[in-house]
C-alpha cells in the first residue's frame, strides 16, 4: 500500500478530560510526508460553549472563540485530514480521548486509540534515551525551536519537527514505518459527504497572548526524567504535569488522574509509589544547581501538599542534600573533563550544533572515518557536544551542560582532529 505520510495533531482543552465534559478549544495539524518533510498546516479556534479553563496557560479568551466554529461544525474537515494519515500527538493518552470524544459529540465514530496512534512522547524511551517527557525538552535534545508552546499550532509543528528528527533517525528500519503507514491505510475512518464545513478560524493575534505566564511548576517540571519503568507510568506522569501545572489540583482533576490510573492498570500502591517518585525528581531538579529558591522551595511545599507526600519525606526536601545529585556530579564530572586535554576514542558519541569552521557533514565525515559516532540529538549517552559557541544558549547546549557533558568549540575540534 502506499504510505499516505502522517497527521500531527495537538489539542489545547478546557481541563484533563472529556469525562468531565472538558471540551476541545484549539486544533493544529500539521502534514508530514513518509520521508520527513513538513507540509500543509491547519488550525482552528473553537467555541465549546462553555467557560474555557486555564486561559493563564493557553492563552485563549472569550473574545477569541466568540466567531470561531464549534467542534461539529469543523469535524468533516478534520476527519477528511485524518484519514489515510499515521495520526501522531505528542502525549496520545490525552489527546485521542478528546479527538474521540468531540467527533462521537459530532456524530462520527473514531476508529483510533491511544495504542493506534503514534506517540512522539513514548518514542523518545527509543531515540532520546534518558530524556524528560515534555515535548519542550525533547525538542532541546535536537536544537527544535518550540516557540509559543500552549498553542496547538506550535506545539504540532514542534512534534513534526520532532517525528521528523525520529524519522531520520529510525531510517535503518524503514519497514517498521511502512507498517504504521499501512495500518493507517486500513482504518475505517467515516464518510464525510454532507456534513457541515464551516472555515476555520486560526487563534487572533494579540500581544498580550505570547506573553503568557509559564505555568506554576513549568521550569521544574521542564528538567525532569522519565517516571518509573513503563510507559504507563510517564503517561500518568505527564497528565500529573497538566494537572500541577497552576500549583492546584481540583477535585474534578483529582478524579481525572485517578480514571486514568485505573485505565493504565495502575492501583493505588502503585499511584503512591509514582507521586513520592515525581516528588524525589521535582526536588532533585530544583537542587541540581545546588541552590534552592524561595520560589522553588514554595512549589515544593505546594506539591508535597497536592500529592499528600508525607511530612517526613517533604521536610528533607528543604534540605540541602547530603550527597551531589545526578546533576550536579554530571556537572562535576565535566569539570574534570574539561581539566583534561581532551582526545577523542571509539567509544565517544559526539553531537554538532552550530555554523563551524567546515560543514557539519564534512565534519561528521572526518570524525566517523576515525571511529567516533556522531549523533543527532544530545541524550544521557552523549559524551562531547561541539558548539562554535561553547557559551551557547541553544537547547542542544543547555541539554549537555543539563547532563554534564563538556561542550567544546569548533575551533577546538578543528584543532583535535
Amino acid at each position: 500500500m502506499t504510505h499516505n505520510g502522517y497527521a500531527v495533531l495537538d489539542f489545547e482543552t478546557t481541563g484533563l478530560s472529556p469525562s468531565h465534559h472538558h471540551r476541545v478549544i484549539e486544533i493544529g495539524i500539521v502534514h508530514v510526508s513518509p520521508s520527513g518533510e513538513l507540509g500543509r498546516e491547519y488550525q482552528t479556534v473553537l467555541n465549546p460553549g462553555r467557560d474555557l479553563g486555564p486561559t493563564r496557560i493557553h492563552g485563549i479568551v472569550g473574545a477569541d472563540v466568540r466567531d470561531a466554529p464549534t467542534f461539529s461544525a469543523i469535524a468533516a474537515k478534520l476527519v477528511e485530514l485524518l484519514a489515510g494519515r499515521v495520526v501522531v500527538t505528542h502525549n496520545t493518552q490525552f489527546d485521542i480521548p478528546f479527538l474521540n470524544a468531540e467527533l462521537e459529540r459530532a456524530g462520527f465514530s473514531s476508529p483510533l486509540d491511544p495504542q493506534s496512534t503514534l506517540c512522539t512522547m513514548k518514542l523518545a524511551s527509543t531515540f532520546l534515551p534518558g530524556s524528560g517527557r515534555k515535548l519542550a525538552d525533547c525538542c532541546a535534545a535536537y536544537d527544535i525551536e518550540l516557540t509559543d508552546a500552549h498553542e496547538a499550532l506550535a506545539d504540532a509543528r514542534a512534534t513534526a519537527q520532532l517525528l521528523a528528527a525520529y524519522l531520520d533517525a529510525g531510517s535503518d528500519t524503514p519497514e517498521w514505518w511502512e507498517k504504521w503507514g499501512d495500518f493507517a491505510n486500513r482504518l475505517p475512518w467515516p464518510t464525510t459527504a454532507g456534513r457541515q464545513r464551516a472555515t476555520w478560524y486560526p487563534r487572533p493575534r494579540r500581544a498580550e497572548v505570547s506573553s503568557v505566564p509559564a505555568g506554576f511548576l513549568e521550569a521544574l517540571t521542564d528538567r525532569l526524567p522519565p517516571l518509573g519503568a513503563s510507559a504507563e507510568d510517564d503517561s500518568y506522569a505527564a497528565m500529573l504535569d497538566r494537572a500541577l501545572s497552576d500549583g492546584f489540583l481540583s477535585l474534578e482533576e483529582a478524579d481525572d488522574l485517578h480514571q486514568l490510573a485505573k485505565s493504565l492498570g495502575l492501583d493505588e500502591r502503585q499511584r503512591r509509589i509514582l507521586h513520592d517518585q515525581y516528588f524525589d525528581a521535582l526536588v532533585e531538579a530544583a537542587w541540581s544547581d545546588g541552590i534552592l529558591t524561595p520560589s522553588e522551595a514554595s512549589q515544593i511545599g505546594a506539591v508535597a501538599k497536592i500529592l499528600n507526600i508525607e511530612q517526613d519525606r517533604a521536610a528533607r526536601a528543604l534540605e540541602a542534600p547530603s550527597v551531589p545529585t545526578a546533576q550536579a556530579t554530571h556537572a562535576s564530572q565535566a569539570v574534570q573533563r574539561d581539566s583534561r586535554p581532551m582526545a577523542l576514542s571509539t567509544a565517544d558519541v559526539v553531537v554538532i550544533t552550530g555554523e563551524l569552521w567546515a560543514p557539519r557533514d564534512e565534519i561528521a565525515s572526518r570524525l566517523l572515518a576515525g571511529g567516533v559516532t556522531v549523533a543527532p540529538a544530545v541524550t544521557k549517552k552523549t559524551t562531547l557536544l561541539v558548539a562554535a559557541d561553547p557559551d551557547s544558549l541553544s537547547g542542544k547546549a543547555r541539554k549537555a551542560r543539563h547532563y554534564g557533558i563538556p561542550v567544546m568549540s569548533g575551533e577546538e575540534l578543528r584543532r583535535l582532529l
